[in-house]
């Protein structure tokens, strides 16, 4: 089923593993994700603010 939603890979899914990989797509009170393998298996959503304080954690974890 085709979507609306702006998917995107991370910038690091290139070279060989270019196919495993999630991808997201921001929502207006959400954000989308769903492994770029299958696609149509269906999407996990994520309260916008929670995803944000997630990746900033990401970020700081060095």
């Amino acid at each position: 089923m085709p979507t609306l939603d702006n998917w995107r890979k991370s910038s690091y899914s290139g070279g060989n593993d270019g196919n495993n990989c999630v991808e997201v797509a921001p929502r207006p009170t959400h954000i989308a994700i769903r492994d770029s393998k299958d696609p149509a298996a269906g999407t996990l959503a994520i309260p916008a603010d929670a995803f944000a304080s997630f990746i900033q954690a990401i970020r700081t974890q060095d």
